[in-house]
């Protein structure tokens, strides 16, 4: 799997994971605010950026032991957080059901835990539309709902047309079939998940789901965001993940979970 670090090597590590179809490049505000003082490390997913043609074929079991096993060789005894989005939160989600001890502080955002009604009619449906995804205008609609700017495009592009129809199938297949392990109920560490206000029911109720799991679990809103806040609103993401870890609070920007 392929990685970068940076930042302070003796210091709190925190390990950013992308969501699916990107690559580590979407946590570049994130590096810029926190590699001063923290140890930040940026994995590339299975079939994603630069782990792209390394052999592995990507599933959220098979990336969430990756990422277990490069966690243990660097961690040296330090503290870890890891932030998740999207398909990368489901895989941080399987790394806590699979090691409870490794990670102290887990952001969880904008994570589906609900199947999908319909999956497999769904997924066939969004298959047929592969070439549509690669058309240039259309990806440039889809950079504009995530918040891609217009500085990040063409990796954004390039990285989509080189997704080819069964990786595409193994993300989407293993996104809309996930859900909570049995042991995230237990997990005994502090975890806070996010959605956007503005993102569909279902992302919404797979907060509450988190919440109403685990007691050390806390759920807040991004005011006016859909799914992209790590892109659309970096600074407010940098301050609530520094203020959430560092003191245990929520700035007053944010939303609590009712």
């Amino acid at each position: 799997m392929y990685y970068k670090e940076y930042g302070a090597e003796h210091s709190k590590m925190i390990v950013f994971i992308h969501g699916g179809g990107v690559s580590g490049w979407m946590w570049d505000q994130q590096v810029a605010y926190f590699s001063q003082r923290y140890h930040c490390m940026i994995p590339d997913l299975p079939e994603h950026g630069k782990s792209r043609g390394d052999g592995l074929k990507f599933s959220i079991d098979t990336a969430a032991d990756q990422l277990i096993e490069l966690i243990e060789e660097k961690r040296k005894g330090r503290t870890v957080a890891a932030v998740g989005f999207s398909l990368g939160s489901q895989v941080l989600i399987s790394m806590l059901g699979k090691k409870e001890d490794l990670i102290q502080y887990a952001m969880i955002n904008s994570a589906l835990v609900k199947r999908i009604p319909f999956a497999n009619m769904l997924n066939q449906t969004m298959i047929m539309a592969l070439p549509l995804v690669k058309n240039r205008t259309f990806a440039k609609a889809q950079a504009k709902a995530l918040d891609i700017s217009d500085v990040y495009f063409n990796q954004y592009y390039q990285e989509t047309l080189q997704i080819n129809k069964q990786a595409f199938m193994r993300v989407m297949n293993d996104n809309a079939s996930f859900t909570l392990p049995s042991s995230f109920h237990t997990y005994p560490h502090k975890i806070l998940a996010t959605v956007g206000e503005k993102e569909k029911k279902i992302m919404k109720d797979s907060m509450k789901e988190m919440t109403h799991s685990n007691p050390n679990v806390q759920g807040i809103i991004f005011p006016k965001i859909g799914h992209s806040a790590p892109l659309s609103a970096p600074d407010l993401f940098n301050r609530l993940l520094e203020e959430w870890m560092e003191n245990n609070t929520i700035i007053d920007e944010i939303k609590k979970e009712a």
